[in-house]
C-alpha cells in the first residue's frame, strides 16, 4: 500500500458518522466536534465555509470540501452569520445555548436539517478515529481543501437514506472511497507542493524501495537488501532516497513499522507480542524497546491511553 491507501487502512471508516443536511437559508452551524477528519460534499445550493481568522471559502453544487480537524468551523449559508445551532463532540447538535436540537431537525433516515424542501442539500462524513498510519498524510493537508467532486459522490447520495441489512459498512466504504478519491486529485493537481515522501513515490528507485518497505514491514529489510530490489548501489539508495524523502530509509522504515504498531495496538485482542511480529520485530521486548524511543511511552500505556485494553 502507499500512503494515500494507508490513510484509511487499519483504523478506516468504521460506523462512521455520515448525514444528509437539507437546509433553507439563511443557516448557520458551527462545527466544534473536534473530528480529525470530515468529508463535506454539496450536493444542491451553496455553503460558506469559515475558519477563525481565515477568509470565507465557498463550496458550489458538485464540490466536495475535506476539513483536517480539530479546530471548530462554520458552515453557513452566509459567510457573515452568526451560528444558530453547535455541533459538539459525538455529533449532538444544540442552539448556541445549549438547548438539545436532534429531535427538531430530525427528517428521517440519516437526514437532518430545517426544511426537507430547503435550497442546499449536504453529505457530510466524519471519521472520528485519528489512525497514527495516517498521520504523515494528515499533517499535509492544510485545514481546509476543496476539489471538484467524484461520481462516487452520487452514489454516496443514493445510499445514504437507506436502511437496509449492511447499510452501515457499505457506507463506510464508499465514503472512504470518496476520501481518496478526492485526495488523490488534490495531490495530483498540486504535485510540486506535494510533500517529499509524495512525490518520490513516482521516482523508479526510491518508489520501488517505499513499496517494499511498505507492502511487507515484516521483512528484515536492509539498505543493501533494498538496493538490490531496486537494482542500484547501496550508496546511491541511501543518498536518493534521503534527498527525496528527507530522511535515511531505516529511519523510514521504523517510522513505518511504529505507525503501523500504533494502528494495531487499538484493536481489542491484538497482544503486544503478535503486533510485533507483524511490525518487523522479532519480540515483543524489541518492540516496546523501539515504541518508547520514538514515542515515548510504551505500547501498553500508549494501548491505554488510546482505549485499548
Amino acid at each position: 500500500m502507499d500512503h494515500l491507501a494507508a490513510l484509511l487502512d487499519g483504523p478506516r471508516a468504521r460506523g462512521a458518522f455520515l448525514l444528509r443536511s437539507i437546509l433553507d437559508p439563511p443557516w448557520s452551524l458551527r462545527i466544534q466536534d473536534e473530528a480529525p477528519l470530515s468529508v463535506i460534499a454539496q450536493v444542491r445550493g451553496e455553503s460558506w465555509i469559515v475558519y477563525d481568522d481565515a477568509e470565507p471559502v465557498r463550496l458550489s453544487p458538485g464540490e466536495v470540501a475535506i476539513s483536517r480537524g480539530p479546530e471548530p468551523y462554520t458552515v453557513a449559508s452566509d459567510p457573515d452569520l452568526a451560528p444558530q445551532i453547535v455541533i459538539h463532540p459525538g455529533q449532538h447538535c444544540s442552539t448556541p445555548d445549549g438547548r438539545p436540537l436532534h429531535d427538531d431537525m430530525d427528517l428521517g433516515v440519516r437526514t437532518w436539517g430545517t426544511d426537507p424542501h430547503g435550497s442546499a442539500v449536504l453529505l457530510t462524513g466524519t471519521y472520528n478515529l485519528e489512525g497514527e498510519v495516517s498521520r504523515r498524510l494528515l499533517e499535509a493537508l492544510p485545514p481546509l481543501l476543496t476539489q471538484p467532486g467524484d461520481p462516487i459522490m452520487s452514489l454516496l447520495g443514493a445510499e445514504i437514506v437507506k436502511d437496509e441489512p449492511g447499510q452501515e459498512a457499505v457506507l463506510d466504504r464508499l465514503l472512504d472511497l470518496l476520501l481518496i478519491a478526492v485526495l488523490r486529485s488534490w495531490f495530483a493537481a498540486r504535485s510540486s507542493e506535494a510533500p517529499g515522501w509524495y512525490r518520490a513515490m513516482g521516482d523508479p528507485v526510491v518508489g520501488r524501495a517505499m513499496r517494499l518497505m511498505q507492502h511487507n514491514p515484516a521483512h528484515p529489510w536492509t539498505v543493501a537488501a533494498l538496493a538490490s530490489e531496486a537494482g542500484v548501489s547501496r550508496a546511491s539508495l541511501a543518498r536518493r532516497f534521503t534527498e527525496l524523502v528527507g530522511e535515511p530509509p531505516m529511519s523510514f522504515l521504523t517510522d513505518w513499522r511504529l505507525a503501523l504498531a500504533a494502528d494495531l495496538l487499538r484493536e481489542p485482542d491484538a497482544t503486544i507480542g503478535s503486533v510485533a511480529r507483524k511490525v518487523g520485530y522479532g519480540s515483543p521486548f524489541a518492540l516496546s524497546a523501539a515504541f518508547k524511543r520514538v514515542r515515548g511511552i510504551s505500547p501498553q500505556e500508549y494501548r491505554t491511553g488510546a482505549g485499548g485494553m
